[in-house]
């Protein structure tokens, strides 16, 4: 991850703030491997990003101690420094960029050369895409930045060229450009319960307002490998009498189109989710020339239903008792089984763990999983009055889960009524001896 320094404030109260970020600019060739995509060679070179005049709703008050961006005194060719001037384009949650340094939350910044869809690499103007994640569960921002003509050079002075980019340089050593297209997402990753509904969130924001038939979103799921299509929508001309198409893959599955197409918001709802739904979701918006995509992640949860298999137990020398903890229908697989024993005598439990014993992890059709845990209950050592309690922990809990047992003394009325029993025999016994003796004296 890339830390984010910040130089930009309020340049004043009528335009905005100034957003200074560290990136890379990431390019193919070059011999290291990895990068966000993963695999390939390329090569990763800082860079900056300047974000001019974003809107925030702060307190200019709280601003006035920051000071505006400001250029390098000497203009260099080799400084990869990319200016985003203030557009007609919203940038969603821009306020989030101006405090992250302050609320601890690092940014990932990467840049890239973009083509845009039916144009030549080497077309003209040149665009390159802009990734923004800020960490924390932050937004996550794909921007089109096009690059702009500087028209501030005069005619028999050349401008400077970025000597890597080879693309002319405003007179404060910055490359111009300004955002034409951005989609976004303000939630990389949620979880949400079996069997719930949530919603992925996902939106864009186009300078142009976007050509009549050329919007289409996707919506796909990939998962431990594998994938497929989750929900596809399109426009179409309105002279063929219909509205935007949409074409679930899956029950339960949708978007709002009128949303889609009057505010650019295109998230998914999913209805009654199932197991299978886990997984990593990429939303992808095309319009006219421009097409870019968000990934959001789906958690799926469920918490374990906890049980003993005993209410109480009777203390008994011999012999040792078994005890079972049952843990059913939980997702996903992790889960921690702790058994602890207190008796009458002691302030705090001890864990007991040496006597424990955990069966397999059983696999529901519904993808839950149940696991049983066992304890041999040596009496001997856990003598009446002692409380023996299994704690499970899982993510879907807010905090552990104790169902507990009390090792109880043995009930005294069969002993009792066996004594009494044996007394009125003797008695009776007695009774009649002296009574036969008597009869015949």
């Amino acid at each position: 991850m890339l830390n984010v320094f910040m130089i930009g404030c309020l340049v004043s109260s009528a335009y905005g703030a100034d957003v200074v970020l560290s990136c890379f600019l990431v390019e193919e060739g070059g011999g290291m491997m990895g990068g966000m995509g993963g695999g390939g060679l390329f090569t990763r070179t800082p860079a900056m990003l300047v974000l001019r005049d974003l809107p925030t709703a702060s307190d200019s008050d709280s601003l006035d101690s920051v000071t505006p961006f400001n250029p390098p005194e000497k203009p260099s060719a080799d400084e990869l420094i990319f200016e985003v001037k203030g557009s007609s384009v919203e940038i969603p949650d821009a306020e989030s960029l101006l405090h992250a340094d302050c609320n601890e939350q690092e940014v990932n910044c990467e840049i890239s050369r973009y083509v845009t869809r039916g144009s030549d690499p080497g077309a003209r103007p040149t665009h390159f895409i802009a990734s923004l994640q800020v960490g924390g569960e932050g937004i996550s921002l794909t921007m089109v930045l096009q690059v702009l003509t500087n028209e501030e050079a005069a005619s028999e002075t050349p401008p400077l060229m970025q000597s890597k980019l080879e693309l002319p340089l405003s007179q404060s050593g910055t490359l111009l450009t300004e955002v034409v297209f951005v989609v976004f997402s303000r939630s990389q990753s949620l979880t949400a319960p079996l069997g719930g509904d949530t919603q992925l969130d996902c939106g864009f924001r186009q300078q142009d307002t976007p050509p009549v038939g050329g919007l289409g979103l996707e919506w796909r799921l990939q998962y431990k490998g594998s994938g497929h299509k989750v929900l596809e929508m399109s426009t179409v001309e309105e002279e063929a009498g219909a509205g935007p198409h949409v074409s679930a893959g899956r029950e339960g599955a949708s978007v709002d189109p009128a949303l889609a197409v009057e505010e650019g918001n295109v998230s998914l709802t999913l209805t009654n989710l199932r197991v299978a739904d886990e997984g990593t979701y990429i939303c992808t918006v095309t319009s006219g020339m421009f097409q870019t995509q968000q990934i959001v992640k789906l958690h799926i949860t469920q918490p374990p239903k906890v049980s003993l298999s005993e209410e109480k137990v009777i203390y008994q020398e011999e012999p040792a008792q078994k005890l079972s903890c049952h843990c059913n229908s939980y997702y996903p697989l992790d889960v921690e089984v702790e058994w602890l024993s207190i008796s009458s005598s002691e302030a705090e439990p001890t864990s007991i763990t040496e006597e424990t014993s955990l069966s397999s992890h059983r696999q529901h059709a519904d993808g839950t999983f149940s696991v049983t845990a066992y304890l041999l209950l040596l009496l001997s050592t856990h003598p009446p009055g002692t409380n023996i309690t299994c704690r499970v922990t899982h993510q879907a809990l807010g905090s552990a889960v104790d169902v507990s047992t009390r090792v109880l003394a043995p009930e005294t009325g069969d002993n009792f009524y066996g004594i009494m029993i044996s007394i009125l025999v003797v008695t009776v016994g007695t009774a009649v001896f002296y009574q036969v003796m008597g009869s015949t004296v």
